[in-house]
């Protein structure tokens, strides 16, 4: 099969990804499920002639052969945009592709709750949107700085790898930096965002040491700065970062942390019937949060997010019961989600 045909057919099913892979047909993913297009295996020199057509189409120079893997995004016509990961495995070259909509999804259409809405009105601070990979972080992100394109009249910094949705100018003014394209590194583009007279910040990924230093000073300089990790829970979230300094600067990222931050949420993506719902957790850094951030007792803040639902908190396991009493997850599900499934047995 052809690129176009591959993509093509993924729109038609309304797939979330693609992938090209020596020694099989195309596969899409579909509601969570991965689904072979045909029964033709692709060989190494059709991925080979695939990937070439996507950095034609992407003005993208090929350096496979200097990294390894590269990322970038790319747009055809007519069918949308699209986040691609080229990469070498066992001698051949492999495709990962992700469907993005052409326009930023109205946060209204997102069964998001008003709790994470509601951030767009803050004026500083941090904001980490967390989880694993391919959940929806980047989408409740974009949906978010969409919010505050509209409804303020502020400077909007994007630092992406790659950039994903394309925002217009609507109330706000929005830059959109790729990483590897516009600047070399996270580090390298967070300092430059400072001297860029930003409003508010938004960083694709906090991948290191660095990143999270410069996002710290960022949020206490007055400015509200966004984050995604790779973490699932508020606490754990805020160990990986204090974790990530030496052990000589952990007491004063932990009193940072206690001063800066807003809220922590952190975001898994279910199979509902014929599509996907998301399920949250919310922590909202309230004065107890932030006391106990600054002592370092983070593992008494699931208790505090258990309490603490007049302020918009929500454990994660608590929003998965209700969506699966309401009928939108299976029980398979709801266990397999779970953070605590021994004790969600327990209540049904």
């Amino acid at each position: 099969m052809e690129l176009s045909q591959i993509i093509e057919e993924a729109v038609l099913r309304n797939a979330s990804d693609i992938h090209i892979t020596a020694g099989i047909p195309p596969v899409v993913r579909v509601s969570g499920e991965l689904i072979r297009l045909g029964d033709q295996r692709l060989l190494p020199e059709d991925t080979e002639r695939i990937a070439n057509q996507i950095f034609e189409i992407a003005g993208y120079k090929n350096v496979l052969s200097e990294r390894g893997e590269v990322d970038f995004s790319f747009s055809v016509p007519q069918k949308g945009r699209f986040r691609s990961n080229i990469y070498k495995q066992r001698g051949s070259i492999a495709i990962a592709i992700r469907l993005i909509p052409m326009d930023v999804p109205d946060i209204s259409t997102l069964n998001i709750p008003d709790a994470i809405i509601n951030l767009w009105s803050k004026n500083r601070g941090l904001v980490l949107v967390t989880g694993p990979t391919g959940v929806g972080k980047s989408t409740t992100l974009a949906a978010l700085i969409d919010v505050i394109n509209e409804r303020r009249n502020c400077h909007i910094i994007t630092l992406e790898d790659p950039v994903e949705y394309l925002h217009r100018h609507k109330n706000g003014i929005i830059s959109q930096r790729e990483i590897g394209t516009d600047s070399r590194s996270f580090g390298n583009a967070l300092r430059a965002a400072l001297r860029e007279d930003p409003d508010v910040i938004m960083i694709g990924e906090m991948r290191d040491t660095e990143t999270m230093s410069i996002a710290l000073t960022a949020a206490e300089t007055g400015h509200l700065v966004f984050g995604t990790l790779h973490t699932m829970g508020a606490s754990k979230t805020i160990d990986r970062i204090v974790d990530s300094f030496p052990d000589s600067q952990q007491q004063q990222v932990r009193v940072q942390l206690a001063s800066v931050l807003q809220a922590v949420v952190t975001q898994q993506l279910l199979p509902s019937r014929d599509s996907m719902i998301p399920a949250f957790e919310i922590m909202m850094c309230t004065h107890a949060i932030s006391n106990l951030i600054r002592e370092g007792k983070t593992h008494q803040i699931d208790n505090m997010i258990q309490t603490g639902g007049r302020y918009g908190m929500q454990t994660m396991d608590g929003y998965l019961l209700t969506l699966y009493k309401k009928g939108f997850i299976s029980q398979e599900d709801l266990l397999t989600y779970a953070f605590d499934p021994e004790m969600i047995q327990k209540l049904l």
